[in-house]
């Protein structure tokens, strides 16, 4: 078992390095750019890979690369962003007609905790919250940059790059020039924690609104939940923090939509309306703390999860019990649950820890 679970996962690192490659060859294309200097090939490479991997990080001005070479990225990201469930899930559903035991386990491992016997409904309903979400953002985007040269094209790309949760802009500022604009600010941090929900958290929502279902699953509740927590105590903070640091003169109304945005897009995102270089040593740390925790389960962001953080907090508050369990309201937490997101924290923190040194020594 843990041979063909291993085998599976080293497939999918294949597909999507095989995906990065792709992405940095064409943008490597004579038409991909248009910056003063050729393009080279490790910023190329550096720039398909942040796509995939939803980051956001640049080292050249993607405001540089062409329509075409922003069209790919736009494409990298979508295919970063949903990549790790759709291919995941085609990958061990086909050829067969049913999902193994087996299989099963390794798309839980990718946090779709839902598995269908009929992998064509989570693929179908994958798809189809993405157009929607990704249209209906694309729409209100574009009654704002739709006056601008190729509006409908940079409106489309800030739809995918919001709701994928990758902070990707084809401005050279980012959205700093619409600090002000509640439009923009408002489909934004929609789109971001859209897609920082999760499909499970969709699907959930979708059966409860339709009376398919009474109450919302455990799950859905803590992700909703912690994300309004993170979402107004983040908001709250950074009000407080940068009042009379980076928000200093700016209009009371315009503090508070830039700090509800400076507190929804570090959560895996990656845009910003305030420059993160004028914000405070305490507003830093309080980005670090978002961008670790990052989105929710089964969504197109990354981080230790929402869920991961409410199990730890909880346990450090409350304690298990005699057998491991942690009890929240009638339900219980398993202890294997609860060890695991132990286990997640604790390699999140070695990978930051490890990384931070190494970036210090290079």
């Amino acid at each position: 078992m843990s041979m063909r679970l291993s085998r599976d996962k080293i497939i999918i690192l294949s597909y999507f390095s095989g995906v990065i490659l792709a992405g940095a060859a064409l943008l490597m294309l004579p038409i991909s750019w248009m910056g003063p200097t050729p393009l080279h090939y490790i910023d190329a490479l550096f720039t398909a890979t942040s796509a995939v991997c939803v980051t956001g990080l640049i080292t050249v001005d993607t405001a540089l690369y062409s329509i075409f070479g922003q069209a790919v990225i736009a494409a990298l990201i979508q295919a970063g962003g949903l990549g790790i469930i759709t291919f995941a899930t085609i990958y061990v559903a086909i050829p067969r007609k049913k999902i193994s035991l087996v299989n099963r386990r390794m798309i839980k491992d990718f946090y779709i905790d839902e598995v269908e016997y009929n992998p064509r409904k989570i693929i179908e309903s994958i798809l189809l919250v993405t157009l929607a979400v990704e249209g209906l953002g694309f729409l209100l985007l574009y009654s704002r940059f739709g006056r601008l040269k190729d509006g409908a094209f940079i409106a489309l790309f800030h739809s995918i790059s919001a709701f994928c949760n990758a902070g990707f802009s084809t401005f050279s500022t980012n959205l700093e020039g619409y600090v002000g604009d509640p439009l923009v600010n408002i489909t934004i941090m929609l789109l971001i924690i859209a897609g920082g929900l999760g499909f499970i958290v969709f699907r959930d929502l979708a059966k409860t609104i339709l009376g398919r279902k009474r109450y919302l699953a455990t799950h859905s509740r803590i992700a909703l939940g912690m994300t309004a927590v993170l979402v107004v105590g983040g908001a709250a903070l950074y009000f407080f923090l940068e009042s009379r640091h980076s928000l200093k003169g700016l209009p009371f109304g315009t503090r508070i939509l830039a700090s509800f945005f400076m507190s929804v897009t570090p959560r895996t995102a990656g845009f910003d309306t305030v420059a993160p270089a004028r914000l405070s040593d305490a507003s830093t740390l309080l980005t670090m703390f978002l961008m670790f925790v990052g989105a929710s389960p089964g969504s197109t962001g990354g981080g230790v999860k929402t869920t991961t953080l409410f199990v730890l907090v909880m346990a450090t508050l409350r304690g298990t019990d005699e057998k491991g369990r942690l009890a929240i309201g009638r339900r219980s937490i398993s202890p294997q649950a609860v060890i695991k997101a132990i286990s997640i924290v604790g390699k999140g923190l070695l990978i930051v820890f490890s990384s931070t040194i190494l970036i210090l020594l290079i």
